[in-house]
């Protein structure tokens, strides 16, 4: 039996290319300037101390810190420091309006379907929570957020980790049996899989090879 659910964000309720092809280039074209502006501000020298230790440089100033985190953004890094800076980017670009998030049509839906059957919902993305709420506030579906009961990025653990989900499960109060995890990695699946939780792969595309999860194409096809 189900009686909560997880859900990733990229290429599981959303496309991988808004990510890829609007958020990461908005971030890595305002990083810069907004290191510059908000270089002193306590929420951004959090994650750059987090910066430093992470490599060990020293980080004095904005440029130093921008030189790192183009790196791993064209690297695709999921680190913390990273993400969170990108979500205060994010923040302002989805508040001036210039994207809503992108949602597959069948996402909403489906979520609203969830809750409204007193299902809790959960997101558990490399994304920072911060950016997390951004994106299900500001979707294509409008304001989603009060579907949701919590939130999950990597300061929980990373998402091919089996500790993470054995977290996730303790702070949601279930077994892990009763969770299901909604994801389009199977790497993912698999490590909360091994951690208890029962999963679902996402085949946006329908060119998964063999799993051993249960596949479906689309939110609509689940039901619980």
């Amino acid at each position: 039996m189900v009686q909560a659910i997880v859900t990733d964000i990229e290429g599981t309720t959303s496309s991988i290319s808004f990510v890829k092809e609007v958020l990461f280039p908005y971030a890595a074209a305002h990083m810069a300037t907004f290191l510059r502006e908000h270089w002193n501000e306590p929420a951004v020298q959090e994650q750059i101390h987090a910066l430093a230790e992470d490599t060990g440089a020293a980080v004095t100033t904005a440029d130093d810190a921008d030189r790192i985190l183009q790196q791993w953004i064209r690297e695709d890094r999921k680190a913390t420091p990273l993400k969170t800076l990108q979500g205060m980017i994010w923040q302002a670009g989805y508040q001036s309006g210039a994207y809503t998030a992108h949602l597959y049509p069948d996402t909403a839906p489906a979520l609203q379907r969830w809750h409204d059957s007193g299902l809790p919902l959960y997101v558990y993305s490399s994304g920072s929570i911060a950016a997390q709420k951004l994106f299900f506030g500001y979707s294509d579906a409008g304001d989603l957020t009060p579907l949701f009961s919590g939130y999950f990025d990597t300061t929980t653990g990373m998402k091919q980790d089996i500790e993470s989900y054995r977290k996730i499960a303790t702070v949601i109060g279930l077994p892990a049996s009763e969770i299901v995890f909604l994801s389009d990695i199977e790497g993912e699946l698999n490590a909360a899989r091994e951690a208890g939780f029962q999963t679902i792969l996402l085949d946006r595309d329908g060119k998964a090879p063999g799993s051993r999860h249960q596949c479906v194409n689309s939110f609509a096809e689940i039901s619980f």
